[in-house]
Formats: structure tokens, C-alpha cells, sequence
């Protein structure tokens, strides 16, 4: 019997990354995230999958971020009872981003309630705090580069991916096939992340498109940065910095610091408003060796911010009308702290809410990208006045050119690339530009379609 693949996530959009193997009588899934931006999208994460959790054997991860995490909390509520195995960073991440996941979700289902604008009575969480614990329980870590038997007949090898700490790549080995999983591909000669790791043949292979009809700008990140940071505080400004709290909050505190040490910028206060960046920003200096700085260099780094961990001092950041600077997650302002943050600071024209990075469809980031006068916060509406910028070249994904790049790895073309992990337009000029320049055969799968994998 062939080997199939089935995509249940990650399939004509960027997020809710999920894609089940099944090789003989054994089924993997790889990745298993939530879905977010477009209402239409989320509704999916209360949609039962096709196969019943307790018929999957094993879970591998890519990394943590929610997008290809978040989901797992609901496999295991739903009778998964299999391991998941990923590195050890991204172990130590999913102990913080999905206890938060589910805390979030609670808090906002008891606002709902208590506010009275949800449409469903009573509103529920999709899982809790305690969920998320119990997933923990089955997890199983591993090195890069070593290889490991997931089941009996499966193997996998986990290689640097360089997106976040413990991104991987996983090679994985049926009887029949060896299927690659780029998972999220980092970007080239970072100052932070080490490249993404050579992977030299695949029989099928599925890669990842958040950019893939985009090339980043060469330009310097602090030049820009500067200018921005600069332009808010001669004003009178504070600048509001919505960031995913693994990875680019370390990395934005990385250039402040840099900026700040220089004197290209004044020493204005910096706040961390987010339990959760906090204890990645901890993280990231424990797990040193996986990156480029060393552990001296990555507490230089943290060390420029206050950490905010209680929620009555986050509240006091509101109230503060003087210049300074406040990252808080989430990055696509879908949730957490940063969205009281936007009702206090996005009316006022003396301030700039700086995204860094990629802003998913549907997300309160892209319409205020998009020019939007206007945003829904916690069932009202809230004026944005405010300065609204973006930082692409922070992007912890690899853009067209670098993909090509990683591609250009692999010794011969695979028997098939799925094109994956993307919006339509980048997913599908990825396509054409595989297909022209390598002369690969390449598809780009729909939600919930199965692939045979002769």
C-alpha cells in the first residue's frame, strides 16, 4: 500500500499547519497548529478532524510557534495518546506558548461573558491551561541531526531549520519514501540565528511559501529602526511594538540594545510586556549554543528591557504619556496585552505602532498595515491615529530567494513538491518559479486533500 499524505492545515494559508502521514497501517502527523487570522479560518480549530486523534501514533514538530503547536492541547483532550517529538528548545518554548494559549483562551471566553458581545452563551475556550499541561506530558525531545525511530518502520532526523530556537526540518523515513518537511525556513546570515541547514534529497517534499513571491530589503534593520524610534520620540511619542514573543521580541531587543549602547537613539525606557517574551527571552539565553550570540551577548541583549510581568504594572504603561518604547505580544495583535496597549496609545498621532514581520489576512496587524481608521478591540471600535510602520526585513522567514537557495541544496528534484504554509499569490508564484528555474514537478495541495505517495 503507498504511502498518502493528507493536508489538514498549512494548505492555501499560512497558518493551522498540519499534515498527516500514513505509511501501512501508521499514521504522523506533522506539525499540528492552530489556525488564526480570518474568522472563517478559526472556525476550523472547533471543526473535528478527519481521522480520530486516538488513531494517530506519534506527532512530530517542527517548532513552536502556535501556528504549528497550538492545536495539540485539543489532540490530546480529544484522545491522541502517541508521543510528539521535537528538540529540546522547542520543548522548552511549547512549556511556555501553550499553557498561555489555553490561559488566553479562557480569559477571553470569561471577558466574552462577563462583556456580554459573544454571539455564543456561554462562551468557551477551545481548551484550557490545564489542557495544555497534560499535552506536555507526551512530549519526547531529540538532538538535530540524529536519526531516531518515531514507530516501529518510521524514522526521522531533525535538522536546523534557523527560524526560532529549535526550529528543525525533518527528514522523515517510511518503508517506502523519505518525505522532507521544510517546516518555517529562517532567513541567511543573520546576525542571531545560524543558516538553515543543507538537506540534499527527498522523495516528496513540502515547503514552506510566507514568501514566496517577496524578496526582503537588504536593508540595515537599525537604520530603520532608528529613524522610526527617533521620529516618535521628537514628538513626544511612545512606540508600541506588537511582536511574536519567541524569537523577534529577542531579536528587536537585540537592535534597541545595539541602537541604545551606540547612542544612535536616546535612552528612553524599554518595557517587555509579556510574561511570555519574558521567559523566551530567558530561554534564548539559556539555550545560547543554538545561536550565534554568545550567553554574555544574549544578556546584554534582554538586559535593556524591564520585564512586565503583573498585569497591574502593564495597566500603569497606559497611563504613561512620556516617550518610551513597550513590546508586547501578540505579533499580529490577535491577543494579550498588547491589544489594551493599541486602545491607549493608537489614537494619538504622536505615537507609531511598529509591526515587525509578517501580518497574517484577517489579523487586526493587517488591516492597520492596510490603513485601516479603525479597529475592533474587545467588541468596540478604537480610532488609529497613531503612526503605523512595519519592519519586513525582521521576517524569521526565508523569502523567495532564500528558499530558492535551500532548494538549490538538493541533489536531484524530488518526485513531487507541495507548496505549503503560504497565502495563494506567494504560494503559487513559488510554483512558477520552481518549476521554471529547477524543473521540478510541483503542486500546490487544497485543505483537505490526500496525495498518494507512490
Amino acid at each position: 500500500m503507498a504511502d498518502k499524505i493528507t493536508f489538514l492545515g498549512g494548505a492555501g494559508t499560512v497558518t493551522g499547519s498540519k499534515y498527516l502521514v500514513e505509511s501501512g497501517n501508521k499514521r504522523v502527523l506533522i506539525d499540528c497548529g492552530l489556525f488564526q487570522g480570518f474568522k472563517q479560518l478559526r472556525l476550523r480549530n472547533w471543526k473535528p478532524l478527519p481521522v480520530s486523534p486516538s488513531d494517530i501514533d506519534a506527532v512530530l514538530l517542527t517548532h513552536a510557534h502556535i501556528d504549528h503547536s497550538g492545536y495539540l492541547p485539543l489532540l490530546v483532550k480529544n484522545g491522541f495518546r502517541g508521543d510528539i517529538h521535537c528538540t529540546e528548545p522547542t520543548r522548552a518554548l511549547c512549556e511556555i506558548l501553550l499553557p498561555d494559549s489555553g490561559h488566553l483562551q479562557e480569559r477571553e471566553a470569561e471577558f466574552a461573558n462577563r462583556k456580554g458581545f459573544s454571539r455564543h452563551k456561554p462562551a468557551l475556550p477551545l481548551y484550557t491551561q490545564d489542557d495544555s499541561y497534560r499535552c506536555l506530558q507526551h512530549f519526547r525531545t531529540h538532538p538535530f541531526s540524529e536519526a531516531i525511530e518515531i514507530i516501529e518502520g518510521v524514522e526521522a532526523v531533525f535538522r536546523e531549520a534557523g527560524h526560532i530556537l529549535g526550529a528543525a526540518s525533518i527528514e522523515m523515513q517510511t518503508s517506502d519514501n523519505l518525505i522532507v518537511f521544510s517546516g518555517d525556513l529562517g532567513r541567511y546570515g543573520t546576525p542571531i540565528m545560524h543558516d538553515p541547514a543543507e538537506i540534499k534529497q527527498a522523495d516528496y517534499l513540502l515547503v514552506e511559501s510566507t514568501y514566496g513571491d517577496t524578496t526582503h530589503a537588504e536593508t540595515d534593520p537599525e537604520d530603520v529602526l532608528e529613524a522610526i524610534l527617533n521620529r516618535t520620540f521628537s514628538r513626544g511619542g511612545t512606540v508600541v511594538i506588537p511582536s511574536f514573543a519567541v524569537g523577534r521580541a529577542q531579536t528587536l531587543l537585540f537592535h534597541i540594545s545595539r541602537l541604545i549602547h551606540s547612542g544612535r537613539i536616546p535612552q528612553v525606557p524599554v518595557y517587555l510586556d509579556s510574561p511570555m517574551a519574558i521567559n523566551a527571552s530567558e530561554l534564548f539565553v539559556r539555550f545560547a549554543k543554538t545561536h550565534k550570540l554568545t550567553r554574555a551577548e544574549a544578556e546584554e541583549a534582554c538586559g535593556v528591557a524591564e520585564y512586565v510581568r503583573e498585569g497591574k504594572d502593564s495597566q500603569k504603561l497606559d497611563q504613561d504619556q512620556t516617550p518610551k518604547i513597550i513590546i508586547s505580544a501578540s505579533g499580529m495583535a490577535t491577543g494579550g496585552r498588547i491589544l489594551y496597549h493599541l486602545k491607549a496609545f493608537a489614537p494619538d498621532s504622536r505615537n507609531t505602532i511598529l509591526f515587525a514581520g509578517y501580518q497574517a489576512g484577517g489579523t487586526r496587524g493587517a488591516a492597520m498595515l492596510a490603513g485601516a481608521t479603525k479597529i475592533k478591540i474587545h467588541g468596540s471600535y478604537h480610532p488609529v491615529r497613531a503612526e503605523v510602520q512595519n519592519l519586513h526585513m525582521l521576517s524569521a522567514h526565508a523569502d523567495s530567494d532564500e528558499i530558492m537557495r535551500w532548494l538549490g541544496c538538493f541533489g536531484h528534484g524530488p518526485k513531487e513538491t507541495f507548496i505549503v504554509h503560504g497565502e495563494p499569490v506567494a504560494s503559487d508564484a513559488l510554483r512558477l518559479r520552481i518549476a521554471e528555474e529547477l524543473g521540478w514537478s510541483v503542486v500546490m495541495p487544497e485543505h483537505g486533500e490526500t496525495r498518494d505517495l507512490p
